[in-house]
């Protein structure tokens, strides 16, 4: 990993984010590419997906959508361990979920004047879980459960097929999906994935949906920009990223562990050490290189460390750190600090923040209770995680009666005529000039 030194330097938002640069290119050359295939998808259906599975997958003559008999048998030889530990992930993602969901609240803002604020789920979902470099059944719970908890009554599920399974699904992705009572499943993957959930594809039965969710790699990222504006989409989870803002208090095992495990993701993981003490980010850097030697993806974990999107940046002090992590806006926020829980406050864009020693993002990943569907690429400034709340629709429900609508009368047809819209004031007039409609 490369050090980054800022100390004695006054930065601009720009120059941080510059400092440690997002692996950019790749996403830019996958937006047209996945636009053309969801292009195709929708022109071509069944077809285009054929091709797709073909292609990118080696696969060829599978059942796109998915039997219940293969649903059932992958339920039935889930490993009993796995099985206890999905069933709990389910359970927490559930109780964690449920605290979305806003209550209806009534406004009296006159007598005989109300307006109910109320959550409305959509009414189809969309969910995809990707099955490349590894095997997700995490996600199908990250997804569905909020899904599930907001009301939504339609839930499809995709993934792509897999060669070495005949062009199924994946055995523990179905299964996952299994338990969870989810019987509209899709082997297809990728881009094509989310057009034709976007779009629909009548020759499988396929309904477009409402909202699409899920991570994914760049090409399902761009996917979701490319379908935007004719379903709703979660945030664009591009390659993983951790943050870690660490003092000298911290154990350089623990960060250099929770930054190799980031870095198995992708070789365009972004592994970022964030600390004002010189001697930890040395000692990081001896634990990370043994760490990474030995794992298991040693390769993919190298690759991702040396990248310019990872780096040990060394700041002046606490505020520094702040401001570098809250202009950097990571996915995953690990805080290893003396006062960690008090500093939490001061830490405020990013998709999830995990607070001490003993709260790793691999936590969040499987068991913590909440969501690792998370923003990337710097949209946690503005975006959350995916959560019951986005499969939900604020809906605004108005009503007035005669005498409340006689005190504001007089004021409408002012602003009506104002803005040059006389018939807006016109329709509040007939309720008054015509208040019986047999005399009308």
């Amino acid at each position: 990993m490369q050090k980054i030194d800022l100390r004695g330097r006054s930065l601009s938002t720009a120059e941080m984010l510059a400092a440690v640069p997002r692996a950019e290119a790749a996403r830019a050359e996958a937006l047209a590419t996945a636009a053309q295939i969801v292009a195709d998808v929708r022109e071509h259906g069944e077809k285009s997906l054929r091709a797709q599975a073909e292609r990118f997958d080696r696969v060829t003559d599978h059942a796109i959508r998915i039997p219940a008999e293969h649903v059932a048998e992958a339920v039935a030889a889930l490993e009993p361990r796995i099985r206890a530990a999905l069933e709990e992930s389910i359970n927490r993602v559930r109780l964690a979920s449920q605290a979305q969901v806003p209550a209806s609240v009534a406004t009296t803002i006159a007598p005989g004047a109300q307006i109910v604020q109320r959550w409305q789920p959509v009414s189809r979902v969309g969910v995809y879980i990707p099955g490349g470099k590894a095997v997700y059944p995490s996600s199908v719970i990250m997804n569905v459960v909020p899904a599930q908890v907001a009301g939504v009554t339609q839930i499809a599920l995709a993934s792509p097929p897999q060669s070495d399974q005949g062009g199924r699904i994946h055995p523990t992705i179905l299964a996952a999906a299994g338990l969870l009572g989810v019987t509209e499943i899709y082997a297809m993957g990728g881009a094509g994935a989310i057009g034709a959930f976007a779009w629909g594809v009548p020759e499988l039965d396929l309904d477009p949906v409402d909202v699409v969710s899920g991570p994914g790699n760049n090409f399902v990222a761009s996917a979701k920009r490319a379908v935007a504006g004719v379903v709703g989409t979660d945030s664009e989870a591009g390659a993983t990223e951790i943050l870690i803002v660490a003092d000298a208090t911290a154990n350089p095992l623990y960060i250099a562990a929770d930054l190799v495990s980031q870095a198995e993701h992708d070789e365009q993981a972004s592994a970022v050490l964030v600390t004002d003490s010189a001697d930890l980010a040395d000692a990081v850097l001896i634990r990370v290189a043994e760490l990474a030697s030995r794992t298991r993806h040693s390769e993919r974990v190298t690759a991702a460390l040396d990248g310019p999107q990872s780096a040990v940046v060394l700041v002046d002090d606490r505020a520094a750190a702040a401001a570098f992590s809250n202009a950097y806006a990571p996915e995953h926020l690990e805080l290893h600090l003396a006062d960690a829980a008090a500093a939490a406050a001061d830490f405020t864009s990013a998709g999830a923040v995990f607070v001490g020693d003993h709260t790793p993002v691999s936590l969040g990943d499987y068991l913590a209770g909440s969501n690792h569907v998370l923003p990337t690429g710097g949209q946690a400034r503005y975006a959350p995680g995916l959560g019951a709340y986005t499969f939900l629709r604020p809906q605004q429900v108005i009503t007035y009666d005669r005498d409340a609508l006689s005190t504001v009368r007089e004021g409408i047809v002012a602003l009506a005529n104002t803005e040059v819209l006389p018939a807006h004031g016109e329709a509040i007039e007939a309720r008054f000039t015509h208040s019986d409609p047999t005399k009308a």
